[in-house]
């Protein structure tokens, strides 16, 4: 199609409903994110097994005295770091992660959980629009489904290279990320929607598998946590690959549907 700005042809690249689910997953996790930290802060500490062994947690999250002072600190199994002013202790407050990462910013455990099961439904609706549509069209075997010449080490070790070169594809997914994508939509995302189901009393309560299927409540939760963490950094380096490859171009992919096709070789930009 022509765009009536830009007389340059475009070709189609992502389809509306695509665009629909991937915007509204930007916000949806936003406050999935901020408003799971605040859930958090009510007891800023991971457990395994099905009891909550306050001595011997895995990960937590304190304030402790330090001379005439408080100190914030983080620790990871036997590992104890001073975190002041980010984790344990943020404007001189008790609290697991700072109130500008938290949703409401204030202290509110029930807000917290009013915003995030709202959005936590949301979000399971629309990936299973997503996903719906995704077998009926074909999308995932088309765009995202590797084909056998692209497994193979050589061709896997060059697209390696051009990721560490900053040369990335253009109209078309490829190996490395095709792989990413996979492995987040059929497997970290529905890992985070069971391990919360796992967490939740009423949900236990007519499937104990969901909590059972974690070995407990309490790893559950942990589970919960760091599918989330491992969102995070999903998301963290598909922006810095959107900048790297061209924020402009991407966004009015996913804005408009469609993009420039690559120059031909040896014209002129």
């Amino acid at each position: 199609m022509d765009d009536p700005i830009n007389p340059v042809r475009t070709r189609p690249r992502h389809s509306l409903l695509v665009r629909l689910t991937h915007w509204i997953n930007v916000l949806v996790l936003l406050v999935l994110l901020g408003s799971g930290l605040q859930i958090f802060n009510a007891h800023p500490a991971l457990y395994w097994g099905h009891a909550s062994t306050f001595a011997e947690p895995w990960v937590a999250m304190t304030a402790e005295p330090k001379g005439q002072r408080l100190a914030g600190y983080t620790q990871v199994g036997g590992l104890k770091v001073e975190t002041t002013g980010l984790l344990g202790l943020s404007d001189g407050q008790r609290r697991g992660f700072p109130a500008w990462a938290t949703l409401p910013g204030y202290r509110s455990l029930a807000e917290g959980r009013r915003w995030h099961f709202f959005f936590a439904w949301l979000f399971v609706f629309n990936g299973l629009a997503y996903l719906a549509w995704g077998l009926a069209s074909g999308h995932f075997r088309r765009d995202l489904a590797p084909r056998r010449a692209e497994l193979s080490p050589r061709h896997l070790w060059t697209e390696i290279r051009d990721h560490l070169a900053l040369r990335f594809p253009r109209g078309h997914y490829n190996t490395l990320q095709k792989a990413a994508y996979l492995a987040v939509i059929f497997g970290l995302l529905p890992l985070m929607v069971l391990s919360g189901l796992g967490m939740s009393p009423g949900v236990n309560a007519a499937w104990p598998w969901t909590f059972e299927l974690f070995g407990g409540r309490q790893s559950a939760r942990t589970v919960h946590f760091l599918s989330a963490m491992a969102i995070v950094a999903f998301v963290l380096v598909h922006i810095a690959m959107v900048l790297a490859s061209g924020p402009l171009r991407q966004l009015r992919a996913m804005i408009t549907g469609g993009e420039a096709p690559p120059p031909a070789p040896g014209a002129h930009p």
